[in-house]
């Protein structure tokens, strides 16, 4: 199984709210409440694609920060920075964001329900290596390898050769292998079109059922799906909204796989 790092393993939208949060109190404190909380959704949405355009690689990570800085300024009114200022504002954010790391609640158990079960595991992410390896160790999950990263290929999901270059790391063929990720487009739908199962982590509550790739509510959801390999124990149904009822606990994807057949030598089943 390979696994998204942000949001999916660590609550990455909460340190986001945080290190937003400690920027606009520094720089646009004529903002009311309303105002900040829109300016910490702009934020994480992202409007002009300036993260997308550093997963293609067409500006560094650096750059994109920086982009992303002015864009908020902008929107909100704040003053354009120099380079000097700017210094002062990402040192500000980046203290922010690392105090605030949080391992997502679920994402411990679903690690010892995959080590119980024999499936190996790792990340596959559109960060730098070292950075999403810090971070991973901050929030007690450093026993999750880093497989790819934005420093393997210089571009990162959905980009097919990311996903296939961690399963060659991983040993395992992308056709038995499932991706799990937060957001559906770049996780779910690029591995599922890279011949991976691709699975939605729906970790924001929205509800949606795209009803082309598999959806999970939690990744509780998929850690009851696992058991030990060769058991011939069934799984019990998870509970809760898309994921089954009882003991059935099925999902299909447009290829009309589910993740009980998607992967059967690992033993999930």
């Amino acid at each position: 199984m390979l696994l998204d790092v942000d949001d999916t393993l660590v609550d990455t939208r909460a340190a986001f709210r945080a290190a937003v949060a400690h920027v606009v109190g520094a720089w646009l404190p004529h903002l009311d409440t309303a105002g900040r909380e829109q300016a910490v959704r702009h934020w994480t949405h992202d409007p002009g694609g300036y993260f997308r355009a550093y997963t293609r690689g067409e500006v560094t990570f650096a750059e994109q920060r920086r982009l992303r800085s002015a864009d908020l300024h902008a929107a909100f009114g704040g003053a354009a920075l120099d380079d000097e200022a700017y210094g002062r504002w990402d040192t500000g954010y980046e203290a922010a964001f690392r105090a605030a790391w949080r391992a997502a609640d679920d994402a411990v158990g679903l690690l010892d329900a995959l080590d119980a079960a024999g499936l190996p595991y790792g990340a596959l992410t559109n960060m730098a290596a070292g950075y999403q390896r810090t971070k991973l160790e901050a929030v007690g999950l450093a026993r999750v390898p880093v497989l790819v990263t934005m420093d393997d290929l210089g571009r990162g999901k959905p980009d097919p050769a990311v996903y296939h270059l961690a399963c060659r790391r991983l040993g395992t063929a992308p056709e038995r292998t499932a991706y799990v990720g937060d957001e559906v487009d770049v996780d779910a739908r690029g591995a599922r079109d890279a011949g991976l199962l691709g699975v939605w982590l729906d970790r924001h509550g929205t509800g949606d059922t795209p009803g082309d790739v598999p959806v999970v509510r939690s990744l509780g959801e998929l850690a009851a799906l696992l058991v030990p390999a060769g058991s011939s124990r069934a799984p019990r149904g998870a509970p809760g909204k898309g994921f089954g009822d009882g003991d059935t606990a099925r999902y299909s994807s447009s290829s009309g796989r589910d993740l009980r057949e998607a992967i059967p030598p690992w033993g999930m089943v």
